[in-house]
């Protein structure tokens, strides 16, 4: 089986902006320090340099706050990208923004345009064999079978699936480590959406974990979870601890923070 699901050239980040603070949350727990911020986006930077990518480190965009997720805005496969059509008004135009960017890097970039289409990168996990999107509240139906449409001659196939309650985006709760390997929480696994991988739980009490990155040899973690982290290290993963305490508070993780792709 081959690993292109983790194994890339290139990321795409965008650096926070000042209104960051005003970034869309599902329960205030805090405004975010822009500081501190910056200063954790800079670490996940040089962990994503560290494995291996060449970083595209695109500039703030202060008219869309939630702009440092960059994963929603676009699907970046092997065979090219779509881009998304974000299902939080205020963030349509972030996906406009980065069209021209993958323009640029690949030879073929299709977007999702139907009205009634909404999908973001963050409900949409990669696998070597398929492509598991969860519906949400950013993601529908029409967006899901948009995706489906656009990529039917890409390969894998796009299986749907529904997103746990409460949650914002279906990789909030789980994370690729490699081709047959998920993390995940207890919830989502319990829907039987994993049946055929294995699956690595994150602690109790430590859903917020579940959000992690696979790039090349590393896996880019958030700190602050421990019992979790030690489960992947026995597993045989490299872990590198990045934090995130800022982005949390806008319900943000790792893998929101850059899209992540070899060109073609």
């Amino acid at each position: 089986m081959s690993d292109r699901s983790y194994r890339f050239t290139h990321a795409v980040t965008r650096r926070p902006s000042a209104s960051i603070i005003r970034g869309l949350r599902a329960v205030d727990t805090g405004t975010p320090d822009l500081a501190l911020m910056e200063r954790h986006h800079a670490d996940y930077i040089a962990a994503l340099k560290a494995a291996g990518a060449e970083v595209i480190e695109l500039p703030p965009l202060e008219a869309y706050p939630d702009s440092v997720f960059v994963e929603d805005t676009a699907l970046c496969l092997p065979q090219g990208a779509v881009i998304m059509r974000p299902g939080a008004p205020s963030r349509l135009g972030e996906a406009a923004e980065m069209a021209p960017v993958l323009e640029g890097l690949y030879s073929t970039v299709l977007r999702i345009s139907g009205e009634e289409s909404f999908i973001e990168g963050g409900d949409i996990l990669v696998t070597e064999r398929e492509i598991l999107v969860g519906r949400s509240a950013r993601t529908n139906a029409a967006g899901v079978a948009e995706l489906a449409r656009l990529g039917s001659d890409w390969g894998p196939r796009v299986r749907e699936l529904h997103t746990p309650p409460g949650v914002l985006h279906f990789k909030t709760d789980c994370s690729l480590m490699d081709a047959e390997t998920v993390l995940s929480t207890d919830r989502l696994a319990a829907s039987g959406c994993f049946a055929d991988y294995r699956v690595i739980p994150v602690a109790e009490g430590e859903e917020a974990s579940a959000n992690a990155i696979r790039f090349n040899d590393a896996v880019l973690f958030p700190a602050g979870f421990p019992r979790t982290r030690d489960r992947l290290v026995d597993a045989g993963y490299n872990v590198t601890e990045i934090g995130n305490s800022e982005c949390a508070k806008i319900d943000g993780g790792m893998s929101c923070l850059s899209l992540r792709f070899t060109p073609s």
